[in-house]
């Protein structure tokens, strides 16, 4: 299905990478990765997990959590890295990505990336990474750092060697990631043109996620403090679910309210069974079911989708050296891969071998 992408009121660079988007009609070859900065929520399994699933049911998918990246930003705190890497592991097979179906590694464990982020910084005009909206962004909205760091500049660099390693023609990307994307396409175009057509453009794909707010309203964020994780307790979903922001115009139970504009709504169309969705917003409207009840609802829908979830981490995480074999595994299988490819590029640029 074609997509209809909204680009008005969009970073210059952003307009110019989306106006060129079209939808990948044959995938062959998948990767993508994802930071180990914290615990997985809700919005990271309906924005990234979720099209992961359904990309490693119909192509040859490899999916890496992404260390090296992770400390572009957060260099100057590492003391949970390695826990946070676990516990994303744990999140993953606990979702459903299958080592059978994909290649699942730790990026940092298959050297080949470091060496042909290396190889890719030479030949990439420093101009290039500088028009980046997500750099500029970033730049202006975490004061509390140091970022004109090279590995921050550097960041799409590094994710061109990720995803050139492996020959993967589709990347699952979320919309502010297509600039990014595009600057991959263009730094293999000039590694190309400089030494043959070696390396593969990889193209961007946009899954059809549904739009999940925080408990706010806001953007899901774990700097906003609004999410509901993959981990949290039935205990704790159900606290949380009591915070979440509700219709401001209704004050009594009995006040006919607008479910358009409700967070506990947005969820319930997510999680509830479809025909209990058609219930409670007639009787929301109608003044029939208070906020409060409402809310009880929703809960015991989200924790009975969370509840396989949380049953599969508690059973992977009580086994750690298996679950870390399952990524050691994955991460040996890229790097014969991802070795092989190296080889190629060096003889390309005429090392002595």
């Amino acid at each position: 299905m074609e997509k209809k992408l909204i680009i008005s009121g969009v970073d210059k660079e952003m307009k110019i990478a989306l106006e060129k988007y079209e939808e990948p009609k044959d995938i062959k070859r998948v990767l993508s990765g994802m930071r180990p900065t914290g615990k997985l929520h809700l919005g990271n399994y309906f924005g990234a997990l979720k099209p992961w699933l359904e990309l490693q049911e119909r192509a040859e998918s490899f999916f890496f959590i992404a260390d090296w990246h992770a400390i572009t930003t957060s260099y100057h705190d590492t003391k949970d890295l390695a826990e946070n890497t676990v516990q994303m592991m744990a999140d993953w097979l606990a979702c459903g990505l299958d080592p059978e179906k994909s290649t699942l590694f730790v990026q940092s464990w298959v050297k080949e990336h470091a060496e042909l982020h290396l190889l890719l910084s030479m030949i990439t005009p420093v101009r290039w990474l500088e028009r980046n909206p997500t750099y500029k962004e970033m730049m202006e909205n975490l004061k509390d750092r140091e970022l004109a760091t090279y590995g921050f500049l550097g960041y799409p660099v590094l994710q061109t060697a990720d995803i050139v390693l492996y020959d993967a023609d589709t990347v699952p990307v979320g919309i502010d990631q297509i600039p990014h994307l595009e600057l991959s396409r263009e730094i293999a175009r000039r590694f190309n043109r400089f030494f043959g057509q070696l390396l593969v453009e990889p193209r961007p794909y946009l899954s059809e996620a549904p739009k999940l707010p925080g408990l706010d309203g806001r953007k899901m964020s774990k700097s906003y403090g609004n999410c509901i994780y993959l981990s949290d307790t039935k205990e704790e979903v159900e606290k949380k679910v009591r915070t979440m922001l509700t219709d401001p115009a209704r004050v009594r139970k009995t006040d006919p309210g607008h479910p358009e504009v409700c967070t506990v709504y947005a969820y319930h169309k997510i999680f509830t069974p479809e025909e209990k969705v058609k219930e409670v917003e007639e009787a929301c409207r109608k003044g029939e079911i208070g906020c409060v009840q409402c809310k009880k609802l929703l809960a015991q829908s989200i924790n009975a989708f969370l509840e396989p979830i949380r049953s599969k981490r508690e059973e992977l995480l009580s086994d750690r050296n298996s679950l870390i074999e399952i990524f050691r595994e994955g991460s040996r299988k890229a790097s014969e891969i991802a070795g092989a490819k190296m080889e190629e590029i060096k003889r390309a640029v005429n090392f002595l071998e």
